[in-house]
């Protein structure tokens, strides 16, 4: 019991000193959010595109979160369309950011990398979830346990299997049960139960071993070998 909470809270403590350190804690308000160079201008590229970013969320809740969004290109576009699911106004917001934005100063990292022919064919399911998507009323956001943007952005990526995506396990809110509260995981290859995403355990070849204990998510990934933190996140080779 002492290792298991010393996994939970020594990796939380870390990041927590990385955030008091940083200048991330003032000003978010009007901090930097322009494009920090992770997608090539559209009409350069006429290839259909798919992008998940996640970067550390505003204020004292970047210690143990991530914000996660949705790029898409159509093949031939002259502009990229950005998805994000937020607090505030309509939860769900198209284009309201630079689509490789810093999300309030913090620097994103891409989840996802998909293009051409294969991201042709995800895009129209992937918009359909976004146009389907159930909490997409005023009030239904919300920040513990979810849903949240990582619902949302999770609820998109169970709808395209084949891209075996998983989100960081920073990204709390990806295990608020959206399609059931057990079954198969995302990629098909594995299982998973929620307790409301208070808590919950997923196995999966693809997913790896993860114990979601209030969100914070400890485990182990195989396939591309690393171990999962609450707080610090992934240590080890990364998703993409």
């Amino acid at each position: 019991m002492l290792l298991f909470l010393l996994l939970l809270v020594a990796p939380i403590s870390l990041s927590a000193a990385n955030y008091l350190r940083s200048d991330r804690g003032s000003g978010w308000q009007t901090a930097d959010r322009s494009s920090a160079g992770l997608l090539p201008p559209p009409e350069q590229n006429v290839d259909a595109v798919v992008r998940v970013f996640a970067a550390r969320t505003v204020r004292w809740r970047g210690i143990f979160a991530v914000h996660t969004w949705i790029v898409v290109k159509d093949k031939g576009a002259r502009r990229y369309t950005r998805y994000d699911y937020t607090a505030w106004g309509e939860p769900i917001r198209i284009d309201g950011f630079a689509p490789d934005g810093r999300w309030f100063g913090a620097l994103p990292e891409t989840v996802l990398a998909v293009d051409g022919d294969e991201a042709e064919r995800v895009i129209p399911r992937i918009r359909s979830v976004i146009e389907g998507y159930r909490f997409r009323a005023y009030g239904d956001y919300n920040a513990w346990p979810g849903p949240n943007s990582n619902t949302f952005v999770q609820a998109a990526l169970n709808a395209v299997p084949e891209l075996n995506a998983v989100l960081p396990p920073t990204a709390i809110g990806k295990d608020f049960p959206y399609d059931g509260w057990w079954g198969r995981t995302a990629s098909g290859t594995g299982l998973f139960v929620s307790l409301g995403g208070y808590l919950g355990f997923t196995v999966g070849w693809i997913e790896g071993l993860e114990l979601n204990v209030f969100g914070g998510v400890l485990g182990l990934d195989v396939r591309r070998p690393a171990l999962k933190f609450p707080g610090i996140g992934r240590l080890g080779l990364p998703l993409t």
